[in-house]
């Protein structure tokens, strides 16, 4: 599988959609950059850019949308309601795919460095990149937003990482980094934007200061207006939706605003949101309310209704959910070939895919038979006093499916590899310099293609069995 990076520069337009659609171009027209959402917003005079790719081309992508915002955004003529420190505000490099946070961090040092060398702006680096525990916290490096740059250049402990300690009125200062995927997420309230503070401050980590500590780890958020919709939000960005899920933040901001006798009108998400986020909060309304879904789309739709995703504007998880961005964008697994194809791809003089893919598919098979008949039982009124026989036996078939299908590809991918590294290998020992790593490297392709064979299988049928 090719190496991901997700890119999200944020940019201090919102307004002028010719300076949107020019940074767009910018963004799209690099080669190996795929642009997945453009999320602009009024109020905020802020743009929200997301794209993928390699580490290079996402690297070059950033750069091309930087040059062009030098020539269109003049931040000594910007207001918005959001906190912002220059025209590009801040700009995450985030892993999603056979990348490790190490290398989102090079990401950041190689694009501050060469976006200072460019412009001539100051560049600071922030989160996994930061180099010093005060400039961790994006917050903390934005302190006193744009208006304050000019006196904040002047101090040692505020000395750009890349690019001089000099006010530049037009563009201010850009952050840079490596992070978790964050979710930028806002819960809509009808009341006032003091009001909407007021919750922010209960509820992010740092809560109204050292005394007065928040309720939710890893969660940052203030108070707005949304002019264009009419409608007061608490904005906040899950930092780390596995300590704090999705959920979490919308369940104990409706407390709040009960509390305060304010009604909440939905939530939006800005930007992207990776599928676990949405499953997961899936999975605590199926406990909570005691319901049976099983179907990934059935469990993304519950999500969309349950949190009012789609209040604001059409919430299509096709063009909103990570994975399925990604995914639109690759496209060459095994399980997405037609039948006929991948019988061929099997008969082909090629070692892969071999047998552990066929083993794979038929159990999946199988396991979709057995999902299929709990289906076709379950529901009907002849047979309602099944109705928890299969509620019981549906789920492990269900998700054998789901996992047999993707060990169609694992199997073929880890054995392509290994041959690779092996080759690899004997070339270097034919030279007599056998390399360690690329030895490693063979060793993790062997032990995930023993990971792969029966017991993989095995797991799945116990648990099909045991279930009954």
């Amino acid at each position: 599988m090719a190496q991901l990076v997700e890119c999200v520069p944020n940019f201090s337009e919102g307004r002028d959609q010719q300076v949107i659609d020019a940074i767009s171009a910018a963004i799209s027209g690099t080669p190996g950059c795929s642009l997945l959402d453009v999320d602009p917003g009024a109020s905020t005079n802020r743009t929200v850019y997301t794209f993928v790719g390699s580490p290079e081309a996402v690297v070059e992508g950033a750069l091309n949308a930087a040059r062009q915002a030098f020539s269109l955004i003049d931040m000594s003529k910007h207001s918005g309601e959001h906190p912002r420190t220059g025209a590009m505000d801040v700009c995450p490099f985030i892993p999603v795919q056979n990348i490790t946070m190490d290398d989102c961090v090079h990401c950041a040092n190689v694009f501050g460095q060469r976006l200072a060398e460019m412009l001539h702006v100051p560049v600071y680096l922030y989160g996994e990149a930061a180099r010093t525990p005060s400039r961790k916290s994006l917050p903390s490096v934005r302190a006193g937003e744009y208006e304050a740059l000019p006196d904040k250049l002047k101090h040692d402990e505020w000395v750009p990482d890349f690019g001089p300690a000099l006010f530049v009125p037009s563009w201010g200062a850009t952050v840079t980094g490596a992070r978790k995927f964050l979710i930028a997420y806002n819960v809509n309230l009808i009341g006032t934007k003091e009001q909407a503070h007021r919750i922010a401050l209960d509820i992010r980590e740092q809560g109204r200061g050292k005394d007065q500590p928040g309720l939710l780890k890893k969660v940052q958020g203030l108070g707005w207006y949304l002019d264009e919709a009419h409608l007061a939000q608490v904005s906040t960005n899950i930092l780390d939706y596995e300590v704090t899920p999705l959920h979490a933040v919308y369940e104990e901001i409706c407390r709040d605003a009960e509390e305060l006798k304010l009604p909440v009108v939905g939530s939006q998400i800005v930007g992207l949101i990776p599928l676990k986020a949405l499953l997961d909060s899936a999975d605590f309304y199926i406990r909570r309310d005691g319901l049976f879904v099983i179907e990934e789309e059935h469990k993304v739709r519950l999500v969309i209704s349950k949190l009012g995703l789609d209040s604001l504007a059409p919430f299509n998880p096709k063009e909103r959910i990570i994975e399925y961005m990604v995914s639109s964008q690759e496209g060459g697994h095994l399980v997405s070939l037609s039948l006929q194809r991948f019988v061929h791809s099997v008969g082909a003089r090629t070692a892969a895919p071999g047998g552990g893919s066929v083993s794979a598919a038929i159990a999946a098979l199988g396991a979709a038979l057995g999902t299929m008949v709990g289906q076709m039982t379950y529901g009907k009124r002849q047979f309602e006093n099944l109705d928890p026989v299969m509620r019981r036996l549906i789920p492990p078939f269900h998700q054998a499916m789901n996992d047999l299908l993707h060990m169609v590809d694992a199997d073929s991918t880890a054995f392509n590899s290994y041959m690779v590294r092996t080759t690899c290998l004997q070339h270097r020992m034919t030279k007599e310099n056998t390399n360690l790593h690329t030895d490693l490297a063979a060793g993790r392709c062997i032990q995930t293609l023993i990971d792969l064979k029966p017991p993989g299988g095995d797991k799945h049928a116990n648990s099909c069995f045991l279930s009954g």
